[in-house]
């Protein structure tokens, strides 16, 4: 009976560690930044603009296909390309966010892709202060 589970247990093993480095192979879509993947606004006046454009290219084999990017609030708003990225190509991802809300703030951006380097944490932080004008 032992002898059945672990060889069971071998046969799973084996099967997962094939189809996980299967998977690596088949991925060659890299997602690189041309910059820092934090940003720091500083501090920034109430009603401005807060947009900021985080610039990548395609430093893989094949075409970087972005599925889904997410922000950790509703004050915050990505907006990117649903189209194929070419191997060498060149994107950005532009995140918006709403400067109406007074103090500091630090919120991510996380970006999911068919690149072997997906997901992707993008950082936003800084402090929105009183527009005096």
């Amino acid at each position: 009976m032992k002898k059945a589970v672990y060889i069971s247990i071998l046969i799973s093993l084996l099967f997962t560690t094939g189809c996980s480095q299967t998977n690596d192979k088949m991925t060659k879509a890299e997602m690189t930044f041309k910059a820092d993947v934090d940003f720091d606004y500083g501090k920034i006046k109430e009603g401005s603009d807060g947009i900021h454009e985080f610039e990548f290219k395609n430093t893989g084999k094949d075409p970087l296909i972005i599925t889904n990017v997410k922000s950790s609030c509703g004050c915050t708003v990505p907006t990117y390309t649903k189209e194929p990225i070419k191997e060498g190509g060149k994107d950005k991802i532009t995140v918006k966010y709403d400067t109406g809300h007074l103090g500091s703030f630090r919120k991510t951006v996380t970006v999911y892709s068919n690149a072997k380097n997906s997901p992707v944490i993008l950082h936003i932080f800084g402090e929105v202060i009183k527009n005096e004008n």
